[in-house]
């Protein structure tokens, strides 16, 4: 199975790559130094330091291989890119009801909906895609469906 492509703006590309840094130079190092003083008390079956830093450094060592999974598959996002279409990387300023809002279209990673950043994978992000100014798009929630008319794209 081929995986999935990780879709990242530069910023987001120098944030993992500065977590990955982090991650491998310097939490990995705290951990092994915990788990160092902890074994030096003494009966590791009840040292709940020990076993704290053991479940520390597993989780940040998954988080290792996430990050460079990430890394091994990732696409770079250009930064108003334009066109006439909606592709990730776009800025799309909608008309909804009686309100306009603008989002960008980014990778799942970044997503951050409160700010404006929406999935390409989300309902409403997957929805834009590929759509042009002028169209309506209608995108099914929870609480039914909303219309949403794409008023530019940048």
């Amino acid at each position: 199975m081929a995986d999935k492509l990780t879709y990242v703006s530069k910023e987001g590309l120098d944030k993992l790559q500065a977590e990955l840094a982090f991650l491998k130079n310097t939490r990995r190092r705290e951990l092994a130094e915990r788990i160092n003083a902890a074994k030096a008390l003494g009966d590791l079956s009840e040292n709940a330091e020990y076993h704290e830093a053991k479940d520390d450094l597993a989780f940040t060592t998954a988080r290792i291989q996430e990050i460079e999974n990430m890394l091994k598959n990732v696409s770079l996002i250009e930064d108003g890119v334009g066109g006439t279409t909606v592709q990730i990387g776009s800025t799309v300023t909608i008309e909804v009801g009686c309100k306009n809002k603008s989002y960008k279209i980014v990778g799942s990673n970044e997503a951050d909906p409160v700010s404006g950043l929406i999935s390409n994978e989300s309902p409403l992000g997957s929805a834009f895609l590929g759509r042009s100014k002028g169209d309506r798009v209608d995108v099914e929630t929870p609480a039914g469906t909303s219309t949403y008319t794409i008023l530019s794209i940048s």
